[in-house]
């Protein structure tokens, strides 16, 4: 699942990530594709003395992996909510040094304790959005469609071969659950059987499943429907004005992503310096303007691009706050289940 990338593993910055001795007085960081400005890590340098590289990845998977393999190469990644206590779980990340991250302080109350990390031992916030799906009003039926899934899920025969999906079962398989009001963490075998049969059911009728590329298929007219991270819609937008972001009304999935340090990480004391002076509300705010989504840091608002908050993507209304759904911790029973209908669905 690329998160929020037109341009999947492009390295932006030359990295230098050979896994050899690392000189004290560098960062190395690795960060999803085209989610963080390079010029931000150039005031890093500046304001720090701290020589930065920058990696890129294309998925939660595929961070999962290299530092199974080996995170000695990143002092600083970005895993979204999700797959914080897996990791945690899996040896993979080192507890903070608390004394160092003096602007936890700057958090937002609504940021200061999330459920994957109470304490903020592991990570902090780095950019939030949510997951829907836009359509190109131009191009359905009538020029509208409800603020459900079902449009989604179940397209009009004019949409059929318009249609793309993310290729990543999280948000497939969440989005899936809130349309049928079936628990996300559902252990049941008839529930996860629904799940299936509705994106089997859906699969005839898309174009692709594919998380790269969202924002030029999008804003070119190339597909009528896509499944679209909201940052990626505002871009698209930008592009496209008749495009739409829909807010379904039975259900849409938060993501959080966060700065953590890798247990293998060979400069932590930069890596620190590094997640601390990210905490200022300009710097996050940088990262805001330039990713096109929000942040979790108190006063970075007066920073931020007002087109950002013009933009009911961006900046949710008040009448659809109870939509948002935020991550849920499931079981590894409940895991392996939308596993097997992943399988299912990709064979």
């Amino acid at each position: 699942m690329t998160r929020r990338t037109p341009l999947a593993l492009a390295v932006l910055l030359a990295s230098g990530l050979a896994g050899s001795a690392q000189a004290a007085g560098t960062l190395h960081f690795a960060n999803w594709s085209d989610y963080y400005p390079p010029e931000l890590l150039k005031k890093f340098e500046k304001d720090t003395g701290i020589k930065a590289t920058l990696d890129a990845y294309d998925s939660n998977e595929t961070l999962l992996a290299k530092l199974k393999a080996g995170g000695g190469a990143y002092d600083v990644v970005v895993p979204s909510d999700s797959f914080i206590q897996i990791m945690v779980q899996d040896g993979l990340l080192q507890k903070f040094d608390k004394s160092k991250l003096t602007n936890l302080k700057n958090l937002k109350a609504n940021f200061q304790s999330l459920g994957f990390d109470p304490g903020h031992d592991y990570s902090v916030p780095y950019l939030w959005g949510t997951t829907g799906y836009s359509y190109d009003s131009k191009q359905v039926p009538g020029g509208k469609l409800d603020e459900s899934w079902k449009p989604f899920f179940e397209p009009p025969a004019e949409l059929k071969g318009k249609v793309v999906a993310l290729n990543s079962i999280e948000d497939l398989y969440i989005a899936a659950s809130h349309y049928l009001s079936i628990d996300q963490c559902t252990e049941d075998p008839k529930d996860a059987k629904k799940i299936q049969d509705l994106l089997l059911a859906q699969k005839p009728l898309l174009a692709m499943y594919n998380s790269d590329g969202t924002i030029e298929r999008m804003a070119a007219g190339e597909v009528a429907m896509h499944m679209q991270w909201n940052g990626a819609f505002h871009r698209a937008h930008a592009q496209r004005d008749s495009l739409v972001y829909v807010y379904p009304k039975e259900g849409i999935h938060v993501f959080i992503d966060n700065l953590v340090i890798p247990k293998d990480a060979v400069n932590v004391e930069e890596a620190h310096t590094f997640i601390n002076w990210m905490m200022l509300p300009e710097n996050i705010a940088a990262a805001s303007n330039f990713a096109k989504y929000n942040n979790a840091i108190e006063g970075s608002d007066k920073f931020m691009e007002k087109e950002l908050f013009d933009d009911p993507a961006i900046n949710t209304p008040q009448d659809k706050l109870d939509r948002l759904r935020t991550f849920k911790l499931c079981s590894p029973k409940a895991l392996s289940l939308r596993s097997k209908v992943w399988t299912k669905l990709k064979k």
